[in-house]
């Protein structure tokens, strides 16, 4: 914990930190930045996962992978970025927040989950529109719930 303390002392102290912290644009842009990757990221992989645990089947799954999962990673990709924007202006008190600490364990969850989809099942979904497993259906009903699950507690770390 001490190393993970040092790093977001270190960060917080960066010309990031900085400038997130004190520019009028900053902490907003990175705000904003993080609402979009959001958008993207559960419009994405959760119109998937819908679609994988079972609903709208007269949707092709594999059509629908085409172009949803490259917004989700999109979209993670903004999160990722405008995350470490906020969290250097802040990377401290964060670290302190068991709301924080809850939304990562979430979001480490979640992406353990797309690897183990990924690992089982690949990017094989030739005959997911006639048959699908369980466990795959539930894999992609509990992705939806992790990432809405993060999306929650990252709102929720403003009131903690």
């Amino acid at each position: 914990m001490e190393a993970l303390s040092a790093l977001a002392a270190g960060l917080e102290a960066s010309p990031l930190g900085a400038w997130v912290r004190g520019s009028a644009i900053g902490y907003p842009l990175a705000n904003l930045l993080h609402l979009l990757g959001l958008i993207l990221l559960l419009g994405g992989i959760g119109l998937m996962d819908l679609r994988l645990a079972g609903l709208f089947r007269r949707l092709p799954v594999a059509a629908l992978s085409q172009v949803l999962i490259p917004a989700a990673m999109l979209g993670l990709a903004l999160l990722v970025a405008s995350g470490t924007m906020m969290f250097a202006a802040d990377a401290q008190p964060l670290l302190r927040s068991t709301v924080f600490r809850w939304k990562l364990l979430a979001i480490g969850l979640a992406l353990l989950n797309v690897a183990a989809f990924h690992a089982l099942w690949g990017r094989r979904f030739e005959d997911w529109d006639r048959r699908a497993g369980i466990l795959a259906r539930f894999m992609a009903a509990g992705s939806l719930l992790l990432w809405l699950s993060a999306a929650t507690l990252g709102c929720l770390i403003a009131y903690a």
